[in-house]
Formats: structure tokens, C-alpha cells, sequence
């Protein structure tokens, strides 16, 4: 589709300058992109269409990168290339001089690597911003472009080990299987088998409040629930999601909607008491009772997401962290205040619920939702 001069007068079709564009970018991030890789990725993109980005993001991993090494580079140039909602390249309006992805230049024999480079920096530099911009003050352009970004979230599910073994190349020597086998030779040694414990998923239990003072954070903490539900299932675990506020509701059933847009929306249909008052202590009591006491919360890891503003009694929240702590693998409790300049924690029901919580994290931003993925993995 393209000469080897890339010029682009030799493509075939108008979305090919586009692709040759990308692979110039990627080019510019260290990838070992070669002409033969790029007539490969020009013609799967042709047969599969360049209307489907997921088809055109798979393609380009089979045809562009040449080693694990090369995987990485691909994902953050993808990222930062596309808008990951609706396909089409991130423009930047303040600053026109960056040509936008349908302006792309074609590329001549002198200078086209210091233009892309530059292309490059500038895109991934405001994906960069934007992962660390507070949710609650962006602009509804910006959470749009935030809500594709949920998509490169790491979201490993904790695991715990089981009380069964499972056969394994080292470890501990596996008698019994050790002396079948030599029973099967009529006595002669056979190879030593080995086992370990076995390993499970454990179960995180997420509770989100949707109060007044937490209503900025509300949609991304729910596109957060909806990206672990959706990691867990894909190794095997559960994650349940709650609503706190005045009351408690049950949300794992709309979170299992693959679709981001369509859980929002049962679950928007599901929860009566957006933005409302806060009673952290009497919606823990009631979920300690009919549902964290009776097994869903024993052994798990519970991730709370309240900035700690309580109406209620905060000895009352204080006696059911304790009693919440106490049969629970960890309590990590996530404020999105925690990471501003001069927060200090003076809140009653932070204050409260402090004392019996094994991690106090940051939750502003995707940057900090990122990191609570690895807290949460590693528990």
C-alpha cells in the first residue's frame, strides 16, 4: 500500500496516511517498526476495517511489535494516539501547531522523525495530565476522554492460598503420588513428585459513597467498580460492589454488565439516594448484618471510598470498622482528598474509621486509582 518512501501519494486509501502516521509515531517511541511491518499492519487494517478499533489495535500488535519489549510502547502510544470512546485521534485545540490525526503530514526525507517526536510528546503528555487532573473538576469533554482511559487500568485480583495442594515443579515432596508411581514400576524409584499449596482469587468487596459531598467522584468510582468486576471475572474472582449513603445497595448485578456505559446505567436506575445525607456507621451496621457477617466479607479485602463526612454517630462507625476489621483479610480505606495540598484529617468519621484501617490511600484521580490496583493486588 505504501512505497518505500511512504510518500503519500502512493496510498491506496485516504485512512492509510492515518495508519502510516501511527507507525511513524511508534517509530519515534523506540519501536523497531520496518516497512514490511507496516505493509502487513496497512493491509490487515484494510481487510478488517479501520472503522474498528479494536480490531485495528489488535492488528497492530500482531504486525507492529516484534518482542514483549515492544508491547508496552505499543499500548501507551495507542492510548495516547486514539481517543479510546470513539477511535478517532486526540486533537489538541489550544495548540494548533500539533497537527491533529487526519492532518498528518506525509512524511518527506528530511525532518519527518523530529515532527513526529514531537507529535508524540505533545499527545502522550496530555494523557499524562489528564491521569492526574481531579476527576471532580474536569469539564464533561474530559471525563469522556477519562471514562476510555478506565480500559489500560491493571485491576489483579489478591489471591490467597488454599487448603488443597496442587501438583507443581518444586516445593514440597508429594509422598503419596511419589509411592503410587514407584508402585506402578513394581518398585522401582520413580521420579519424585512435587506439590504446593493451591492459590484462589479472594474476594473484594467495594463500598462507594454516593453522598452530596462525594457526587463529583461518584461516575469514575463507579467506572472503577466496573473495571474490577470485569478483571476479576476474567481470573476467576468475585468482586461485589455497594453503595453507601443513606441507605445500602447491592451493585455487583449491574457491574457485570460488560459494557461500561450500560452498567452507569442500571446502576443509576438501581440506586435511590444519590447525593444525599451520609450515615456511614448505620449503612456499615446494616451491611455487617445481612451481608459482611454471614461470609461475604470474611477473608476479603474491602476497599471503602467516602471522604469520611459523617451526620451520624461516629462512635458508631468507629464499633463497626472494628467489628468490620475483625473478619476481613484488609480494610483500605480510599479518601479523595487524601492526595491535596494541606489535607489534614479532621473529618469525624475519618477520625472514626482511621484507627482500624490497614491502608489510608489517595482516590482523585486515575493516577490514584492506579495505585490503588496495586494495593488491592497485593493484599
Amino acid at each position: 500500500m505504501v512505497s518505500t518512501g511512504s510518500t503519500a501519494g502512493s496510498l491506496r486509501h485516504p485512512g492509510d496516511e492515518i495508519l502510516l502516521g501511527f507507525t511513524r509515531a511508534l517509530r519515534a517511541a523506540g519501536v523497531g517498526v520496518t516497512q514490511d511491518r507496516t505493509h502487513g499492519f496497512l493491509a490487515a487494517v484494510a481487510l478488517l476495517g479501520l472503522d474498528d478499533q479494536r480490531a485495528t489495535y489488535l492488528a497492530g500488535r500482531a504486525t507492529l511489535c516484534a518482542g514483549p519489549d515492544d508491547l508496552e510502547r505499543y499500548d501507551q502510544v495507542f492510548e495516547a494516539w486514539f481517543n479510546a470512546r470513539d477511535g478517532l485521534p486526540r486533537t489538541r485545540p489550544a495548540q494548533p501547531a500539533a497537527p491533529g490525526f487526519s492532518e498528518l503530514p506525509a512524511s518527506d526525507a528530511e525532518g519527518s522523525g523530529e515532527s513526529d517526536d514531537e507529535v508524540v510528546r505533545a499527545m502522550a503528555s496530555d494523557a499524562e495530565v489528564l491521569r492526574h487532573r481531579d476527576v471532580a473538576a474536569m469539564s464533561p469533554a474530559e471525563r469522556a476522554r477519562l471514562a476510555g482511559m478506565f480500559a489500560t487500568l491493571h485491576c489483579r485480583p489478591p489471591m490467597r492460598r488454599t487448603a488443597r495442594h496442587q501438583s507443581w515443579h518444586r516445593g514440597e515432596v508429594d509422598a503419596s503420588r511419589t509411592l503410587r508411581a514407584s508402585l506402578r514400576r513394581l518398585g522401582e524409584p520413580a521420579e519424585i513428585a512435587w506439590r504446593r499449596r493451591g492459590v484462589r482469587p479472594r474476594r473484594v468487596v467495594l463500598l462507594v459513597d454516593v453522598s452530596g459531598s462525594m457526587s463529583g467522584y461518584a461516575d469514575p468510582l463507579l467506572r472503577l467498580a466496573h473495571r474490577f468486576t470485569q478483571a476479576a471475572r476474567e481470573k476467576g474472582g468475585v468482586v461485589e460492589t455497594f453503595t453507601i449513603g443513606t441507605r445500602l445497595t447491592h451493585l455487583t448485578r449491574a457491574m457485570r454488565l460488560r459494557d461500561p456505559e450500560r452498567a452507569l446505567v442500571a446502576a443509576g436506575e438501581t440506586v435511590p439516594d444519590w447525593s444525599g445525607g451520609t450515615r456511614l456507621g448505620e449503612t456499615l451496621r446494616f451491611f455487617l448484618d445481612r451481608w459482611g457477617q454471614r461470609g461475604m466479607a470474611r477473608g476479603a479485602v474491602v476497599v471503602v471510598f467516602s471522604d469520611g463526612w459523617e451526620r451520624g454517630d461516629p462512635s458508631l462507625l468507629a464499633e463497626q470498622m472494628a467489628r468490620l476489621h475483625r473478619i476481613v483479610h484488609r480494610v483500605v480505606w480510599v479518601n479523595p482528598h487524601r492526595g491535596k495540598a494541606g489535607y489534614e484529617p479532621v473529618q469525624q468519621g475519618v477520625l472514626a474509621a482511621l484507627p482500624h484501617c490497614d491502608d489510608f490511600i489517595a482516590g482523585h484521580s486515575l493516577a490514584t486509582y492506579a495505585e490503588l490496583a496495586k494495593v488491592v493486588s497485593r493484599a
